[in-house]
């Protein structure tokens, strides 16, 4: 059997190699370890640990919160920051028209996730090869570190469409054989929806341990994959049709699956430290932690430069609300969204949040000059908490930031952090890909008790939002949609509902440019973004998405030197 150096050999090796003379080239390694001595359920479960690991080394400059490839870029925040400069790949990447196949930051995402899946395929070699008389856990860490892979080949999909698929039984140069078009794009589907259906099967109904996937965070996953694999597209990204048989798989893994789950009776629950502990709407999150014994912590990198700028934070007041994001929580004399008329007119401050009416999750969502930050009513956020102000207005991000009062805050100087999870799905989500699939099946009158849900438990939520004097922070009017009293629930209407339900239930979590591509609306969705919205913001007017290739990031060109052109570019790039 070929032997291995210990990898902890190799670095010390370096170091002395840049320090010392080359006589030290002439010593004899004195730690040598064989492949054979590796294959024990005690190093298979520490390369467990390093799979799970990897889903919290996430960085600012590449988040697993996805807030700069799905909010950036969909109209829903800005980049933020000191001005467009400030992590200019991010500003490239939100105007589309700049973006490029040398971004590295592009290039770094795709990496990471790679590391992620490389993470996963080392522990399957390793366990593979252990029975399960001497590792009795061995389907069952074969099941998560599928799942594991899946994850990230799944963001990875959503991301560059056509990706190379490497699993364990890829070893030394053949990665570099490994084509990104071996597979078609449904292929690829197959492919990922395959390692969920593998979890699925052998994965437990519970977990004792924090942060393992069970069967149902499986099916649920796997009802995903078969949404966004329902919207069968052309090679120019165009949506050719929608698989029926496709989604009505999506109604029954649902269906297994919301028994499992529960709404959070407040809605601002979702995005507390103090309520990570027993939730029952989070179905797979990133696990967090603070005070562990490590400098500083499993905290949430990701999203550190999205604080304001006050004193009890400091920096860098990134991911920035959009104007059109704030006006689309108004609401009409019925409670029901402004679907035509909300972006007729701008929000901004003081009266105008009272002049007009708005759905409930505004407050969770957006600080907004003179309401209380993260539901203290001592704590009022302020223009000047603001940085660039005359680039992108004055309002800042709330679901990912904590309180600086929080346990689970820390600061990690010059930025900030917290030990908050970060949710991969919440159950608010798995119902709504139900009442999707339903709409699209032709069945919304199924689909009316599930947006209804939504939007009652988003109704009942403003127990925390309170100015100091027990006043609403805003004009809350929502309802529920009524047919026949105060909508007509046609399936086009019904499509229309849904798709705004969406946005503003997932607004600022890294969800919403998926959700647009995915409908196959992404171009003339965008292109009316940029042509109203860069009247209000000027750094916009360079602003253009190209249909047929902005759908999906460039398959980074650094990747595709390294498969010695092998790997394929996407079309219109």
């Amino acid at each position: 059997m070929k032997n291995k150096t210990i990898i902890l050999l190799a670095i010390i090796a370096t170091g002395f190699l840049i320090s010392c003379s080359d006589s030290f080239l002439e010593m004899t390694p004195k730690s040598i370890i064989s492949n054979d001595q590796l294959l024990t359920p005690e190093n298979a479960e520490g390369m467990v640990i390093a799979a799970y690991a990897e889903l919290g080394n996430d960085h600012y400059t590449a988040p697993n919160s996805l807030w700069p490839y799905a909010d950036n870029t969909s109209g829903d925040s800005y980049k933020g920051g000191g001005g467009t400069g400030d992590i200019w790949e991010f500003n490239f990447m939100e105007l589309f028209a700049f973006n490029t196949t040398d971004n590295p930051l592009v290039d770094q995402k795709w990496y990471r996730l790679y590391v992620g899946v490389g993470r996963a395929n080392e522990a399957l070699k390793v366990i593979n090869q252990l029975s399960e008389e001497e590792y009795p856990e061995k389907t069952e860490r074969q099941a998560e570190m599928r799942f594991l892979r899946a994850h990230h080949y799944f963001i990875l999909k959503t991301m560059f469409k056509y990706i190379p698929w490497i699993d364990e039984t890829v070893v030394g140069e053949a990665y570099g054989e490994v084509s990104n078009r071996e597979f078609s794009d449904q292929e690829l589907w197959d492919k990922i929806a395959a390692e969920f259906e593998f979890a699925a099967s052998n994965l437990p109904e519970t977990q004792s341990d924090k942060g393992r996937p069970n069967m149902y965070a499986a099916k649920a996953y796997l009802a995903k994959t078969k949404l966004y694999q329902a919207y069968e597209q052309g090679e120019d990204n165009a949506v050719t049709s929608i698989n029926s048989s496709k989604l009505q798989e999506v109604v029954d893994l649902v269906d297994e699956v919301s028994a499992q789950y529960s709404l959070f009776t407040d809605f601002g629950y979702n995005f507390l430290w103090s309520h990570d502990e027993g939730s029952t709407e989070s179905v797979f999150s990133i696990q967090r932690s603070v005070d562990d014994g490590t400098p500083k912590g499993r905290l949430d990198w990701g999203n550190m430069l999205n604080y304001p700028m006050n004193p009890e934070y400091g920096c860098c007041w990134f991911h920035i609300p959009s104007q059109n994001l704030v006006n689309s929580f108004k609401t009409d004399g019925n409670g029901l969204p402004q679907f035509d008329t909300f972006n007729d007119s701008d929000v901004l401050e003081g009266a105008d949040f009272y002049d007009n009416s708005f759905d409930v999750r505004l407050d969770h969502t957006v600080a907004i000059p003179g309401h209380p930050w993260k539901y203290d009513p001592n704590f009022i956020y302020q223009k000047d908490w603001a940085r660039a102000t005359q680039i992108y207005g004055h309002f800042s991000s709330l679901k990912e930031n904590q309180s600086p009062n929080c346990a689970c805050f820390q600061k990690v100087p010059p930025f900030m952090a917290s030990s908050k999870n970060t949710d991969i799905i919440r159950f608010a989500d798995v119902l709504l890909w139900k009442a999707e699939a339903l709409i699209e099946l032709g069945r919304q009158n199924e689909a009316l008790p599930i947006i209804n849900e939504i939007r009652q438990r988003a109704n009942n939520s403003t127990a925390m939002l309170k100015m100091n004097d027990g006043t609403p922070s805003s004009n809350y009017k929502m309802d529920i949609y009524k047919p026949g009293v105060n909508c007509d629930w046609t399936q086009e209407f019904a499509r229309q509902a849904l798709r705004w339900e969406r946005r503003l239930e997932f607004a600022m979590e890294g969800i919403r440019f998926f959700d647009l591509v995915r409908w196959g609306i992404a171009g003339d969705y965008i292109n009316n973004y940029f042509a109203e919205e860069k009247t209000k913001r000027e750094y916009l007017k360079d602003g253009q998405f190209t249909e047929g290739k902005h759908e999906y990031f460039a398959i980074p060109q650094n990747q595709i030197d390294f498969s010695k052109g092998l790997y394929k570019q996407n079309h219109g790039w």
